[in-house]
């Protein structure tokens, strides 16, 4: 068969093909970035969606309108005016099968063949895979502890052509953990505001913050109707129903509801209804203060284990909420022998690399640690220390 010249591009997920070699139970697994299942409400679920389906079942079960259901629509603007401080229209609001589709429909909207993405050095593995497809070339803008430096974005921007968009997380990075200040956000919308570039601001993460307080989306200090703002459910409620969003200036918006209709004509009409009756019935600021309870002991373990275990010359950061963090080896230690030695040792993170569309560094790890109960926390990092130690 003659497969399109894009399927050239397109190779399965090193994270997915990862998953599967670490999903065997004797495998303490960092790798995923999976949301902690005893935290679903079952139950509550369950509920709500036994009323649902007696309440509206025959308008819930049939086609629906491809921008979603409005009544969620209005609870998620109202969601990131209370939490992100983002005024958005719900009309303004297109709900999509997780936030993953709405990346694929980014990269069908603006880009051509050749034409530039920008993104964080390292940047999210799923985002890239998307952009992919649609045979952009990559260009990496440098980063520090801080995050995305505006000042190399000004330069690139300066002296580089075909700058379609920039792909950014500025809260609780993945795959580092790391997050923007207030300054730095204001100083990426300075650069962008001269340049006129789009921005994708993809935000799964945001609400889950252990330390301080949530800091204001680049979505709500756009003054030119150049951001994106990508969110899901997925982090903070159940990943398994598949529910995104993307909020942005209306006339790129519509554009958006153009593709989806191509895409798959709406997004579950049922799993929008359970979301927005679980809104209706429960306190969903409630659960996600319990996941966020939950995570930020496991951070802590995690760190305090990485302290007492890991040899000299590791370094990681301090993510301050978000599902990850990163690993970077001593000089001279390669990641991909590490990562070998956990795998003898039943133990697994995801090799830094893959989070690099150009620059390759063999000396960095991705390590999740929301998914992983205490006494395996432990385990992993005594396990992931020796690997260390034997592939120094």
């Amino acid at each position: 068969m003659n497969f399109a010249k894009r399927m050239e591009r397109m190779q399965a997920s090193e994270i997915r093909e990862l998953l599967k070699l670490t999903a065997k139970p004797d495998i303490i697994s960092f790798a995923g970035g999976l949301p902690a299942p005893e935290l679903f409400p079952v139950e509550e679920i369950a509920k709500v969606s036994h009323d649902l389906v007696l309440k509206e079942g025959r308008q819930l079960l049939q086609y629906a309108t491809t921008e979603g259901r409005p009544s969620l629509r209005a609870k998620i603007a109202k969601r990131m005016a209370d939490k992100y401080n983002t005024q958005v229209d719900p009309d303004d609001i297109l709900i999509t099968t997780g936030s993953q589709q709405c990346l694929d429909f980014v990269g069908k909207l603006f880009l051509d063949p050749d034409d530039v993405v920008l993104c964080e050095s390292p940047s999210y593995l799923g985002a890239l895979n998307a952009f992919n497809a649609y045979q952009p070339k990559f260009v990496e803008v440098p980063t520090d502890n801080g995050g995305l430096i505006p000042e190399e974005l000004d330069k690139i921007l300066s002296t580089t052509p075909k700058c379609k968009f920039i792909y950014v997380i500025p809260d609780f990075q993945n795959p580092t953990g790391r997050t923007w200040s207030l300054e730095r956000r204001q100083k990426f919308m300075e650069v962008v505001n001269k340049h006129n570039l789009p921005v994708v601001e993809d935000n799964p993460y945001g609400e889950l913050r252990y330390e301080g307080e949530i800091l204001p989306s680049l979505k709500s200090m756009d003054t030119k109707g150049l951001v994106m703002f990508l969110g899901t459910f997925s982090k903070i409620f159940c990943p398994g129903l598949r529910l995104g969003w993307v909020a942005a200036e209306h006339s790129l918006l519509t554009e958006f509801v153009k593709i989806k209709q191509s895409a798959d004509l709406h997004t579950s009409n049922f799993d929008q209804g359970v979301a927005d009756a679980y809104m209706e019935a429960y306190d969903l600021d409630k659960h996600v203060k319990e996941i966020v309870a939950l995570y930020k002991h496991r951070r802590d373990l995690i760190l305090e284990s990485m302290e007492k275990y890991l040899p000299a010359g590791t370094e990681w950061t301090h993510p301050e909420g978000g599902l990850f963090l990163w690993l970077t080896f001593p000089e001279g230690v390669s990641a991909r022998k590490v990562f070998d030695k956990c795998i003898e040792m039943k133990v697994a993170g995801v090799i830094g690399d893959a989070f690099y569309p150009n620059q390759k560094t063999d000396r960095s790890m991705r390590i999740n640690y929301s998914n992983m109960p205490d006494d395996r926390i432990v385990e992993g990092i005594q396990r992931m220390a020796k690997a260390i130690k034997e592939a120094m």
